[in-house]
């Protein structure tokens, strides 16, 4: 996808949508908060402490992933099963159209919000579940347990971590809770050194609110997320926790393929991991480096004859994360489009000033090459609804990566520049490339840096992405509608299609103890 220039204020600030209305328990009954706003510019109309009361009580609509609770799909159902889940993704983003269309309506008569649109979407997944059960019960001659109970979802606050109003609203799936419960845990970043950090974020909730003060008007409130919470001073973080020491006999050395910075603007909003064959699976657009060929339908022999940007022409390697956006009034060439404003993200695309892809080695032993074709996502793009179990992506400041957050983006003092790290799964099955939920085939290393029982060290793929973008409030990743742009939602995904000749070469010297390029 080309670059727009950039010159025109955007006019579509009612374009991308939002939902119209959060629904609390409370009393006698249901009682509807009308809590809409649009996603565009800031410029809403309203003063911008206004704007970001509204914001902080925005609704999102939460549902139960039904590809966490799918781990066993059978091969030979996969391609229904991940089609109907992928259609479900989409069905949630027509409810948050049908909320914005109906929201002076709904304003008006709160159960509006539960007849017109949470009852049709708990039908339409219904049915989704349907095609899924009897796609699976084709191969295996039985359903799946439990399908009918992830149909219905419910509304919640966006500053709702985890209370009890929402889990149970209008759902009868036993989830809600469950949920919730997820996402408050996520408050302490799950990052093992929570601690630490919560008492450097709250200090940084005060910092954000204060910026958002100041800049919340044009920049740091944007529709459907983030807000000025979502933002803490790096300074006030904790430093993290050291790493496992090395053991002897570990594998110390470090391979590094330069792929560029997506200098050439290579986007779509596919994810042909967890949604092949399906256009617009992922309802964010995606940065690419390495493999020009990934899009949607891209099997094994198109990634295999794909041009590459790597400078190694061995690496023909897919690595894909969500653009990052400045939240300015700036518009981009997919206001309109899948992806972009059809799915509430909106704002300048930023190009990193700086991408690092580097496989490092492991504490405990030595590593074993990587099958070509291996697919790995780390992180979860749905990490707000789903709890923070997968959310392994984290945020820092160029002069600060001792300081890390899942949960908030930074605030970088003048002259630092935002950081986005992933590192991949260290640890594989030894049999499969990609597992039913995409995630069961590889494992992340145990605390003392060894695989779990079953599976074998691999090449860590570390992603450092860094971005010269202004201080304090007013960036944010792409992200599903519902899952507001929160920081924790961040992820990454990699195809290796290294060639056999390089992929030993990468072993000999991560084993080795070399630096290598």
């Amino acid at each position: 996808m080309a670059r727009t220039s950039r010159k025109k204020r955007s006019t579509l600030a009612n374009r991308a949508v939002v939902a119209a209305a959060a629904l609390f328990l409370g009393g006698g009954g249901l009682i509807a908060v009308n809590v809409y706003a649009s996603a565009g510019e800031g410029g809403s109309g309203a003063p911008p402490g206004q704007f970001r009361n509204a914001a902080r009580q925005m609704s999102t609509i939460d549902c139960p992933d039904a590809g966490i609770a799918l781990p066993d799909v059978p091969d030979g159902a996969r391609p229904e099963v991940d089609r109907e889940l992928a259609a479900m993704d989409t069905q949630i983003t027509d409810a948050y159209r049908e909320f914005a269309d109906r929201k002076e309506r709904i304003a008006r008569d709160p159960e509006l919000a539960g007849n017109a649109v949470l009852g049709p979407l708990r039908s339409r997944r219904a049915a989704s579940l349907d095609r899924i059960g009897t796609a699976v019960e084709r191969v295996e001659g039985r359903r799946p347990q439990g399908l009918e109970g992830l149909a219905g979802c419910s509304l919640r606050a966006d500053d709702d971590n985890g209370g009890d109003d929402n889990g149970d609203d209008d759902n009868g799936d036993g989830d809600g809770d469950g949920q919730d419960g997820g996402q408050g845990g996520g408050d302490d970043n799950g990052s093992g050194d929570g601690s630490g950090q919560d008492g450097g974020q709250g200090d940084g909730q005060d910092q954000g609110d204060g910026q958002g003060g100041g800049q919340g008007g044009d920049q740091g409130q944007q529709g459907n997320g983030p807000e000025a919470s979502d933002f803490v001073d790096i300074q006030s973080v904790e430093p993290a926790a050291d790493r496992p020491r090395n053991r002897r006999g570990a594998s110390r050395g470090t391979f590094t393929t330069d792929c560029g910075r997506n200098e050439n603007g290579k986007f779509n909003p596919d994810n042909v991991i967890a949604a092949p064959g399906v256009s617009n699976g992922a309802h964010h657009m995606h940065d690419y480096v390495g493999n020009q060929a990934t899009d949607a339908f891209a099997g094994d022999d198109q990634l295999a004859a794909g041009e590459t940007t790597c400078r190694n022409q061995g690496d023909r390697s897919t690595y894909y994360w969500p653009v990052l956006r400045l939240q300015n009034g700036q518009d981009e060439n997919d206001v309109d489009a899948d992806g972009g404003g059809r799915d509430q993200n909106t704002g300048e695309i930023q190009t990193p000033s700086q991408v690092t892809l580097t496989f490092t080695g492991s504490p405990a032993g030595k590593v074993t090459a990587m099958p070509r074709f291996l697919r790995i996502i780390t992180g979860d793009a749905k990490a707000f609804t789903n709890g923070d179990a997968n959310a392994n992506a984290s945020w820092s400041c160029t002069g600060f990566e001792d300081r890390q957050l899942k949960d908030k983006y930074p605030i970088c003092p003048e002259g630092s520049q935002v950081v986005r790290s992933f590192a991949f799964q260290s640890c594989w099955d030894g049999q499969n490339t990609d597992s039913a939920n995409h995630r069961t085939h590889v494992a992340f290393a145990q605390d003392d840096g060894r695989c779990p029982d079953g599976f074998r060290a691999i090449p860590q793929l570390v992603q450092r992405i860094v971005y010269d973008v202004p201080p304090g409030p007013g960036f944010a990743v792409d992200s599903f509608p519902e899952q507001l742009h929160k920081p924790v939602t961040d992820h990454g995904d990699f195809i290796n299609v290294f060639d056999e000749k390089l992929m030993k070469k990468v072993v000999s010297c991560v084993n080795g103890g070399r630096k290598c390029r």
